[in-house]
């Protein structure tokens, strides 16, 4: 008997590349059938909270709220370094100056949010808007700056915006280890058996999408949000890396040393938990 299962992921480039082979029947998931759902990562990091979906991808901010009922896997994740959210504004400041104006961030349990609100004391001025409308709204003035995730990071430039901070450099420098941006999580009730089969299989998917990588390309171009060609290159060389296929022991010291900061400093509740099944 096939068993369904509820997946979640973004339209994102690098989320279309990663789950490309999975969805289509490329790689084995034995005994399973996948129902897909594409929504922005904000309202997956919702759904999962509700515990809507049985696999998703979520923001590792997230996931400080989900380990009682989900378990994160090693593989399909957005881990590395250069690749960290960026402040802008529409003329060059700093960050002391921020402190205590309007903020747009594209959800509140983002890791954008949450590496804001790690930087430092006085930046929970914030407005929650989709992210792709976070450089207008910055370049309209409706707040005094953005933090910008996904291609915005390749684009911002064009809405005459400056950059103040990238969040990623700074945690990069803070501890020396790469940044954790999101995240793959199964169901803990899935069991240890079928999780583990998940892992392996997610982890085959990336690791088709790198043996042929042109493949899912049309794919990727139908959930783009009309990005050019060398935008959805640029996505892809920086979100997917080989994190993407095995986290790792840096990935893993990464993602607990965010989880332990959060934790320190109130922002997410502590759960004995192991992160990983």
């Amino acid at each position: 008997m096939t068993r369904l299962l509820t997946l979640g992921y973004s339209p994102c480039p690098n989320d279309t590349f990663i789950f490309y082979a999975l969805v289509h029947g490329l790689v084995p998931l034995a005994g399973c059938a996948l129902q897909q759902r594409l929504e922005d990562v904000e309202t997956l990091n919702r759904l999962a909270l509700d515990k809507r979906l049985d696999l998703t991808k979520v923001s590792y901010h997230a996931l400080g709220r989900l380990r009682a009922d989900y378990a994160l896997l090693r593989s399909g994740g957005a881990l590395g370094r250069g690749c960290g959210p960026l402040v802008v504004a529409r003329a060059e400041t700093d960050m002391a100056r921020l402190r205590s104006r309007t903020i747009a961030i594209p959800g509140r349990l983002t890791t954008a949010n949450l590496l804001l609100q790690l930087y430092g004391a006085g930046f929970n001025q914030v407005r929650e808007m989709p992210f792709h409308t976070i450089m207008s709204a910055v370049e309209a003035g409706e707040v005094e700056a953005g933090v910008i995730i996904h291609e915005s990071r390749f684009t911002f430039r064009e809405h005459g915006l400056f950059q103040v901070l990238d969040l990623g450099q700074w945690w990069e420098k803070e501890t020396g280890l790469p940044i954790p941006l999101g995240g793959i999580l199964a169901r803990r009730d899935l069991g240890a058996d079928l999780i583990a089969g998940i892992d392996e299989a997610l982890r085959e998917s990336v690791a088709y999408a790198f043996a042929h990588p042109q493949e899912p390309r049309t794919y990727i171009r139908n959930h783009s949000q009309e990005l050019d060609d060398e935008v959805i290159e640029s996505h892809i060389g920086l979100y997917v890396n080989d994190f993407s296929l095995e986290l790792g022991e840096e990935g893993e010291r990464a993602v607990e040393e965010l989880l332990r900061r959060a934790e320190e400093r109130g922002i997410i509740p502590k759960c004995e938990l192991p992160i990983f099944i």
